[in-house]
């Protein structure tokens, strides 16, 4: 059980960490969160559920990310 709640708590905490850098953009995604469903798995799978958003939401996730290797000169 122990490797069950240690995959749990690493999951949660990068929740969070995503969940702080998206506000430090400016960005909430109001449903972001673990994915219930993956946490049955035994052993759990936990898989991050980032939700639906906005368009205007989605706009602010483009804008955020840096370019791709193409884009660099």
């Amino acid at each position: 059980m122990k490797t069950t709640a240690g995959a749990i708590d690493i999951a949660q905490e990068a929740v969070t960490e995503l969940r702080e850098a998206l506000a430090r953009a400016g960005i909430r995604l109001p449903s972001l969160g673990l994915d219930v469903v993956t946490l049955a798995a035994d052993p759990p799978r936990p898989l991050v559920e980032l939700g639906c958003c906005t368009v205007e939401t989605a706009r602010l996730l483009a804008a955020a990310l840096p370019p791709g290797e193409e884009s660099r000169s």
